[in-house]
């Protein structure tokens, strides 16, 4: 009786080794998960010390895996930040913005981490939003589209309830972006079984012998988003009533626009008037804790969609060779310092979240919480070292995975971010050098056309709003190119600031004219000249045009994202 129990545990323990040993091959290549979210501060995330908010699964991952607490963006604002991260380059190398009049030329996509992944064998998917223009005509080329196995995503803003905004997501089961989205991660990863109508498969369906990467983008808790958000009853309760019952307390920089004395930066600089009416929330407290209250509502969804991915990844074994990397596009000004939006290069918008999960990295080498200088167009060449596929000499991103497995300690001393998103909401070119303690910024003249008069001559004569703020056209590519090569080439810089980052982490204390500190200052001035000179490269940026003239010449219509 004894040795039929000994031999039945032999078979059981040899079957599980068997299963371990088919899930996890010597010479299989990890499937890799991406996850973007939007708009997302670093703080908005319970390991990341907010007491407020609930975050279990992105707290276990972390625990489980890497977290990062000097992470940046190279841009603060959707786009060009997106296409960042795709490409592993600075905007000043790639040359795509909302203010730009381009897209991504086919020939740089080719060099995109998804595109290679897929010439390397993967099968790769994409789900969410997408805010990356690519190809002769941008979100209408269906370049990006095609380029993926697995397609089930909106170009431009998806709202709360994309079902109103994309005809993909029309057949969706749920009515909310975060269930909409999960429903999308389910039929990706169920092998298809589901075939979820609206989704493209371009492939019957995900072969099981294949390593699959899957990009997963989110449109929250980005403010517009947020703003949509209308707790319908038939929308989860997380959405209608979660920290409703909280007391939500304002950041200790905030002002409310009534009690701005004195402007962060100098008024000709940075137009505040001209701000997108969208960020007007940030004006009085009542309004700031409700959007407060809704990004965090959002953030607890897309904690659930983290915890029904790693269960459906643990039931069909693939949990054992899936890394997964999360981090956001940038962060957000929610009042602090009587400030609104994004498109600035402070901490608030360019610090964000990041944690890498890894289950093929020693266990010594998990649970770490890393300092380390690390910016997201790091993310690109990391998936290829993954994958172990050369990464494209385009690529300007560094390769953290010696970060991860604790195998290397750095891998810059220095960080640079950068702002050419200035156009008529008053936003100012600026340009920024940090290491762990310093931070140098710098900003040059703004002389961009007012919104207000915009809107103005727009009321008057019974113009669209939306043509005349967001239509970009053919001179508008001369005016951004100014942006890109006017520092290059000598352009003065008007107003700059130097901060302690250590003590003054929330940079209320702009210590530029302090000469205790000229040795910091000339020592990232010196910093930025090399810098901006490697951001921007020697060729010329590969794109193609992509304006409202183009469209119209294309389509015969424009349609503003």
């Amino acid at each position: 009786m004894k040795s039929k129990i000994f031999l039945s545990l032999l078979i059981g323990l040899a079957s599980i080794v068997s299963a371990n040993a088919k899930s996890v091959k010597k010479d299989s290549k990890p499937n890799v998960i991406f996850i973007l979210t939007d708009d997302q501060q670093f703080d908005l995330l319970g390991c990341n010390g907010n007491e407020i908010l609930k975050t279990p699964q992105f707290d276990k991952m972390a625990d489980e895996g890497i977290r990062f607490t000097n992470a940046h963006v190279t841009s603060a604002i959707c786009t060009p930040s997106r296409v960042s991260m795709l490409l592993s380059q600075f905007e000043r190398k790639h040359g795509v913005n909302f203010n730009s009049g381009t897209s991504v030329s086919p020939e740089a996509w080719e060099e995109s981490y998804p595109v290679v992944l897929k010439k390397n064998g993967y099968y790769t998917g994409y789900i969410g939003k997408n805010h990356s223009p690519v190809g002769d005509g941008g979100y209408q080329s269906g370049l990006m589209d095609k380029s993926f196995d697995y397609w089930y995503a909106g170009h431009g803003h998806l709202s709360f309830y994309p079902k109103k905004r994309h005809k993909i997501f029309k057949w969706a089961k749920n009515d909310t972006q975060v269930e909409i989205i999960n429903e999308g991660v389910s039929d990706f990863l169920d092998k298809n079984e589901y075939r979820l109508k609206g989704a493209l498969h371009f492939l019957d369906s995900r072969p099981e012998d294949q390593p699959f990467c899957l990009s997963i983008c989110f449109n929250l808790p980005h403010g517009a988003s947020t703003g949509t958000m209308k707790q319908l009853p038939t929308d989860s309760v997380i959405y209608r009533s979660l920290y409703r019952d909280k007391d939500i307390p304002l950041a200790p920089n905030y002002i409310a626009k009534k009690d701005i004395v004195t402007p962060k930066l100098p008024a000709d600089l940075l137009r505040a008037e001209d701000r997108q009416v969208g960020y007007s929330y940030v004006d009085t407290p009542k309004d700031v804790k409700e959007r407060y209250i809704r990004q965090m509502q959002a953030m607890t969804g897309i904690d659930g969609l983290l915890g029904k991915l790693r269960a459906n990844l643990k039931k069909q074994g693939l949990d054992k060779n899936t890394i997964i990397i999360y981090t956001s596009d940038h962060g957000l000004f929610m009042g602090q310092q009587g400030l609104g939006g994004k498109a600035l290069c402070y901490e608030q918008c360019t610090h964000v979240p990041m944690i890498v999960y890894n289950p093929l990295t020693s266990r010594k080498a998990r649970g770490r919480v890393v300092d380390e200088l690390v910016q997201t167009i790091d993310v690109a060449p990391t998936i290829l070292s993954y994958g172990g596929i050369d990464i494209p000499k385009s690529y300007q991103g560094k390769d953290i995975s010696g970060i991860i497995d604790a195998s290397n300690n750095k891998v810059r001393d220095f960080l640079f971010t950068e702002n050419m998103w200035s156009t008529q909401f008053g936003n100012p070119r600026c340009e920024s050098v940090q290491n762990k303690e310093w931070k140098y910024i710098r900003y040059y003249k703004n002389e961009n056309l007012s919104a207000t008069a915009k809107i103005a001559a727009a009321k008057e004569l019974g113009i669209k709003l939306k043509d005349m703020l967001y239509a970009v056209h053919d001179p508008d590519i001369a005016l951004y190119r100014t942006f890109v090569e006017g520092p290059l080439n000598g352009e003065e810089v008007v107003y700059e600031e130097l901060y302690n980052l250590k003590e003054d982490p929330q940079e209320m204390n702009n210590l530029i004219g302090n000469e205790k500190y000229t040795d910091k200052l000339e020592m990232l001035r010196e910093q930025w000249g090399v810098l901006i000179k490697e951001a921007r490269g020697t060729e010329k940026p590969k794109v193609v045009r992509y304006t409202a003239d183009s469209m119209m010449e294309k389509y015969g219509v424009v349609k503003h994202e």
